[in-house]
């Protein structure tokens, strides 16, 4: 029996019943929708509109319903279209009549809203621990590192050598700005709809303040349009979400390139790893793979959803059901990813030497030989088209830059010594920067800055 049988003369086609059922997904909001029908009920006793008695009845019903979702023992029935449908029907099963007053002066339009929106407070909260925990790898990795250098990149191909420190500091900041996201996500979607009935509010009693202190929400509604129409807060979700897979996509990228014979920087741990079934040899880097597969995903959800909701007049309408599964999988998906890619990252194997030996051939410093010059009193200009020459012909005459830079007029043995192994990396020396200095002032600012996420909001 549907919620709103009393309206039509026959049942739904089966057909249209396949088709609408959601059920298969949003049983995932039982436990949230339990939580929002027990306020739901403590509300209705509180202005009148239950007694003492028949509050304790429905909220001892729903406390079984609780224990039989929880136990996998709750029957659910064919009649069942979604989580709120099979809530409702067995609670009337437990409490007998008063049962049927459970749904007194609230919509499935406002339910539903209120579940999804304590669904995902509870799963960005949890997104959030997985991110600091990823960022603490990342840290621990950087303090690890030492005084190891490889060549940072532009356009894929070696621009200056960096510390190694420096470029996993670099994916941390980007983690720590998701989780950033996640916060502001979250104080925007802490608002509670329950109360805004089906659109219009309610001519009962009801107080809607009450019901979201029990829920735990900052604030209540201001419009029920709005309230029950909304669905910013999964927008903007889906989109941090993304974002955090595209940041994991990118090291994922970055651990696929070094993992590789070419690069040889890195090895991963063969728990992080997969072979082939049919070349004995091979090691794969699945989880970086799945990283970069699985963002795409994201970004699809994400994308879905913007395009569901851009056409839709107020107040609610049955397209919002397709709200739900983006965002639980994008959910599952981001999670999955930064427990991965954490793994991946903490048992990392790094080769010092081949990283370093990367970092100090050929043209790398050619920057500091243009800055050598500009503090001679060369415009820079001029000191790039000098430097730029002597690397062309470097490369022409397959000669060694360094001998080049020793006969040059504009040049002598003191900046030739500039290219030798392991100098470039120090002279980076301003805030920010890839030197031994700013990045030991770069930990200490990224330690803050964790240990300050870390702390509750």
């Amino acid at each position: 029996m549907t919620l709103w049988h009393g309206r039509f003369s026959g049942g739904m086609d089966d057909a249209m019943a396949a088709y609408t059922v959601s059920l298969p997904f949003d049983r995932e909001l039982a436990k949230e929708d339990l939580e929002g029908s027990r306020a739901h009920v403590q509300g209705l006793v509180r202005v009148g509109l239950l007694t003492s008695e028949e509050g304790e009845s429905l909220l001892s019903a729903l406390s079984t319903v609780d224990e039989e979702l929880t136990s996998q023992v709750f029957v659910f029935d064919p009649s069942d279209e979604d989580i709120h449908t099979a809530v409702e029907r067995r609670v009337t099963e437990l409490a007998g009549p008063t049962g049927a007053k459970l749904h007194t002066g609230r919509s499935r339009n406002d339910q539903v809203a209120t579940d999804l929106r304590l669904w995902t407070k509870r799963n960005l909260s949890l997104v959030v621990v997985d991110v600091l925990e990823f960022c603490q790898i990342l840290q621990e990795r950087a303090t690890a590192a030492g005084e190891t250098y490889l060549p940072g990149y532009t356009h894929v191909q070696r621009a200056q050598p960096v510390l190694l420190a420096h470029h996993f500091y670099a994916h941390g900041w980007s983690l720590l700005r998701d989780v950033d996201r996640l916060h502001d996500c979250l104080k925007r979607l802490d608002v509670s709809p329950l109360g805004a009935g089906a659109l219009a509010g309610s001519s009962l009693p009801l107080d809607p303040d009450y019901t979201a202190s029990l829920l735990g929400f900052a604030a209540r509604f201001e419009n029920s349009m709005d309230a029950v129409s909304d669905r910013d807060f999964v927008a903007e979700a889906l989109f941090v979400l993304a974002m955090i897979g595209i940041h994991l996509s990118r090291m994922g990228e970055e651990l696929v390139l070094w993992s590789s014979e070419e690069f040889g920087f890195c090895t991963l741990d063969d728990g992080f790893a997969s072979g082939s079934s049919m070349l004995p040899q091979k090691k794969n880097a699945d989880a970086a793979e799945l990283a970069r597969g699985k963002t795409g995903r994201l970004v699809g959800n994400l994308t879905g959803l913007l395009v569901t909701l851009k056409g839709l007049p107020l107040s609610y309408n049955r397209d919002l059901q397709e709200d739900k599964e983006p965002l639980f999988d994008s959910v599952n998906q981001v999670r999955l990813g930064l427990r991965a890619m954490g793994g991946a990252y903490a048992t990392l194997q790094i080769h010092d030497a081949v990283m370093q030996r990367a970092a100090d051939g050929g043209a790398i410093a050619a920057i500091d030989l243009a800055e050598y010059l500009v503090v001679h009193g060369t415009p820079f200009r001029e000191a790039h088209a000098i430097v730029a020459d002597l690397v062309r012909r470097s490369i022409d005459d397959h000669s060694e830059l360094s001998e080049l830079v020793n006969l040059s007029e504009h040049f002598g043995e003191d900046a030739a010594a500039l290219l030798l192994p392991g100098v470039a990396v120090t002279r980076r020396t301003t805030p920010g920067g890839a030197g031994p200095k700013p990045v030991a002032e770069q930990a200490v600012r990224f330690a803050e800055a964790l240990q300050a996420a870390q702390r509750p909001r």
